[in-house]
């Protein structure tokens, strides 16, 4: 099965680095890696080309001009611009588990998307993974505090998929950083609504309008582990505008997105 893997980055070479040699070391690879590029500067330019030399598979560079937090737009265009039937989606501040790929396609299937969780490092794990441009959380790691995330369970993946935070109030909960879509489904509710700008709650939103077409919500729960490196939380300027519209989807039972990925096709 192929699959697409979009990488959304802004500004942080040093983590992208980490998160494009995870990818290398996958078991499985993705058919294809999109870098999702909200604005970075030459830095992240120098470091994806340098990547692209000797990268086990091709390694796209969508960018758009920095002009404030516009992650949905970003991620609208990578979709636009990838060549599989099914997308995984991660930020590039993450490293994988050797068996992230691995675990999101074979608990794929049609009628449902998916989404998993995290291993939240520590600041001192994170500055030596980066100063010593290495992956291995054996020699580097410590001070995990949700060491949880971190184990790996077929059995116990399999088993909780359709049980697992998908009822109540967790019915809308999803880490848009792990998450894997058929590109037909994303293609049905338009995409990213790009009315969603500054951080916050785009990922909730079009899980909530992929729920209202019918598509399913599973959970990847210890598997496609992913450890995600300390850094200062972004500004939260724009979450209560956000909310409510997201809030709004819910109350209208909205399914495709005004603005969104439609208008990407053909750019």
């Amino acid at each position: 099965m192929s699959a697409s893997l979009i990488i959304s980055t802004y500004n942080w070479p040093e983590a992208l680095r980490l998160c494009l040699m995870s990818v290398k070391a996958q078991k499985i690879p993705p058919t294809e890696v999109i870098i999702a590029d909200d604005g970075s500067g030459e830095a992240t330019r120098e470091l994806i080309l340098s990547f692209q030399q000797n990268f086990p598979v091709p390694l796209k560079h969508i960018w758009h001009g920095d002009e404030g937090f516009r992650l949905a737009a970003i991620r609208n265009k990578a979709i636009a611009a990838a060549e599989t039937d099914y997308i995984i989606q991660i930020d590039g501040d993450l490293i994988l588990h050797r068996r992230f790929v691995e675990d999101h396609l074979q608990l794929s299937k049609p009628g449902f998307f998916t989404t998993g969780s995290r291993v939240l490092l520590s600041a001192k794990t994170t500055i030596n993974l980066i100063n010593h441009h290495s992956i291995d959380l054996r020699k580097y790691g410590s001070g995990q505090t949700n060491f949880m995330n971190g184990i790996h369970n077929r059995f116990i993946r399999n088993f909780l998929a359709e049980r697992y935070k998908i009822h109540g109030k967790h019915k809308y909960y999803v880490k848009g950083c792990n998450m894997s879509f058929w590109k037909k489904d994303l293609i049905a509710v338009n995409g990213y609504n790009e009315a969603f700008t500054g951080w916050g709650r785009e990922d909730s939103e079009i899980a909530i309008r992929m729920i209202n077409a019918g598509i399913k919500k599973q959970f990847i729960k210890m598997a496609a582990i992913c450890y995600h490196l300390h850094h200062k939380e972004a500004s939260r300027d724009f979450e209560e505008k956000n909310i409510l519209m997201m809030q709004e989807v819910i109350e209208k039972g909205t399914v495709v997105a005004a603005d969104g990925l439609s208008k990407h096709f053909n750019s």
